[in-house]
């Protein structure tokens, strides 16, 4: 089980190495969106090169930080009946949920996107549009988004056989969040500093 959980810290650390790097894009996206909009309006020029580097990119974010997401868990998680579980029970859900239905999908957009890729690089495949770009690149975007989610996948599956064994803590908790008792906790400790403060202040008064 220690090289499991070494193999999951290991594709931990690509996932978030990955997904910070891909937020980049989100910026690059916005420039080329506000200097196509300059050129249009101030010199009437424009491209639909311009614009469909813009859906690259969106693609890019959304496929490639998808192992990214699921690893901080904050994915769509619809937890009204599972929430009323046990912790365990929840667990063994989200091992069903990994094996039976995120696994095999990935595997099968993998097995059906790939044939596409492959046709479109070598008959180097161009938009329709004039102007527009090579299409193999964003088309590689889906098998490449899910062989990561995948890889996540089974670093998530990895961690929760781990908790079950009681090896590691909770891995379904959101990396950061805080419970309420947390919360709570540091809420009133920070009325107490401000209190101790204000008696400091009014004592030297």
């Amino acid at each position: 089980m220690n090289f499991l959980l070494a193999l999951s810290r290991r594709i931990d650390k690509i996932s978030e190495w990955i997904g910070r790097w891909v937020a980049w894009l989100v910026l690059f996206a916005v420039l080329i969106s506000a200097a196509n909009a300059t050129m249009r309006k101030a010199f009437n020029m424009s491209s639909n090169g311009f614009l469909e580097i813009q859906w690259y990119l969106f693609s890019a974010v959304f496929l490639l930080a998808s192992g990214y997401t699921l690893l901080r868990q904050e994915h769509v998680k619809i937890d009204v009946i599972s929430g009323r579980f046990s912790k365990r029970t929840q667990i063994w859900i989200d091992i069903i949920g990994i094996c039976v239905f995120l696994l095999p999908f990935t595997f099968m957009i993998i097995k059906l996107a790939m044939p596409l890729v492959i046709n479109a690089y070598n008959t180097q495949e161009v938009s329709s549009n004039a102007g527009g770009l090579i299409r193999w690149p964003v088309f590689a975007l889906l098998p490449m988004g899910m062989l990561l989610l995948a890889m996540q996948a089974v670093s998530e599956l990895i961690k929760r056989i781990a908790f079950l064994q009681g090896l590691i803590p909770d891995p379904s908790r959101k990396q950061g969040s805080k419970t309420p008792e947390q919360e709570l906790a540091e809420f009133l400790q920070q009325k107490e500093v401000a209190a101790r403060e204000a008696a400091q202040l009014g004592a030297r008064k």
